[in-house]
């Protein structure tokens, strides 16, 4: 199979500029015969075909960046927004946003109307039913109009794009670690189905601070939430799983939970039970929101800096915008972003000595 060909390669192999390439392509009088037909030549094997998008960016730029999120509510995603505008404000982009409701189809929906409407690129977190069902096909398809994407926090390996995110793994050991290190040994896992990649990837971050600490491992102590929403009939079907592990394990002395809600209504089902948090539990959850700060007692969580990953996954479409223009052509990047443990009123602030 040939290589596929871009301005850039073209010049490198001809030794010519890009200028001289895409002038030469047009057939343009003020480049020389003999570097006209040999890069006219070159294209034609190597089935080169300008991309009609691509070549109309560098002079029709909308200087609008699309953002399309699963949810609004969720105050992790309205820190991201705030940090994608901050970098796209400075930079002169405006920002639309578009809300999947966790929705494969309204995902599609959203790029489609943004495409129509001459975005240069997508911030995008993929939607739980667009990773369950596993198609990415409009991504790529996306990208293949020379439309850039950035993936934050839910992203996945199938799609060639510059990602930013959190190490889940590491960050769900560094939560129970924690809870190990107050001398909990008995520790409820809250997670999701695994084909959302951040419960899984907490997952393996659980069991790797287990298996450190020599503390088996016990599939009992594992509850996989499936699809819940934020109604009053989803939270006690929450209510009722947390609790009915609680009749089988009445000595569970730790939770961990991978999200907020999971964490928050464990909390409350611990009020319910009459234990004493934190003194007998200890509870951990994760992003950080509103819903931690005034939880009662209020919970320590691992903040994933949501403002931040905004502010780079803009500079990085911004950049990747700017080297489209250039003709420059960079190999895609991961950037990972270093969470934080806040310490609050949900878990011991001493650290148990071991025997």
């Amino acid at each position: 199979m040939k290589p596929k060909m871009t301005l850039k390669k073209i010049a490198s192999e001809l030794g010519l500029s890009i200028s001289t390439v895409s002038k030469a392509l047009k057939d343009n009088k003020d480049i020389s015969k003999e570097n006209r037909e040999k890069v006219q030549a070159f294209a034609k094997f190597y089935n080169y075909r300008p991309n009609s998008v691509a070549l109309s960016l560098k002079n029709k730029r909308t200087k609008t960046i699309g953002v399309i999120i699963p949810e609004i509510v969720h105050h992790y995603f309205a820190k991201v927004i705030s940090g994608i505008e901050e970098v796209a404000n400075s930079k002169e982009y405006n920002v639309i946003i578009g809300v999947t409701n966790e929705s494969y189809r309204k995902e599609i929906i959203n790029m489609e109307m943004l495409i129509d409407g001459s975005i240069d690129g997508f911030i995008i977190s993929l939607s739980k039913e667009t990773l369950q069902k596993a198609d990415y096909t409009h991504l790529q398809e996306t990208i293949n109009q020379n439309i850039p994407i950035v993936m934050f926090d839910r992203a996945v390996n199938e799609i060639p794009s510059d990602k930013i995110v959190i190490d889940d793994r590491e960050s769900g050991r560094m939560a129970v670690q924690k809870l190990i290190d107050e001398g909990r040994k008995k520790i409820l896992l809250l997670t999701t189905k695994d084909y959302l990649n951040i419960g899984r990837l907490r997952t393996e971050g659980y069991k790797d601070a287990l298996a450190e600490n020599r503390i088996p491992f016990d599939e009992d102590l594992v509850v996989r939430i499936g699809e819940l929403g934020d109604s009053d009939e989803d939270q006690r079907m929450l209510e009722e799983r947390i609790n009915k592990v609680f009749e089988l394990h009445p000595d569970i002395d730790g939770i961990f939970g991978v999200n907020e809600i999971y964490a928050v209504t464990a909390l409350n089902v611990a009020r319910l039970r009459g234990l004493d948090v934190p003194e007998t539990l200890s509870v951990i959850g994760f992003s950080d929101g509103i819903l931690s700060k005034y939880a009662r007692p209020h919970l320590t969580t691992v903040s994933q800096h949501g403002f931040q990953m905004g502010e780079i996954a803009a500079q990085t479409l911004i950049n990747r915008l700017e080297e489209i223009d250039s003709g420059e052509e960079t190999p895609y990047t991961t950037q990972v972003v270093k969470t934080e443990l806040i310490i609050r009123d949900s878990t011991l602030n001493q650290v148990v000595q071991k025997k």
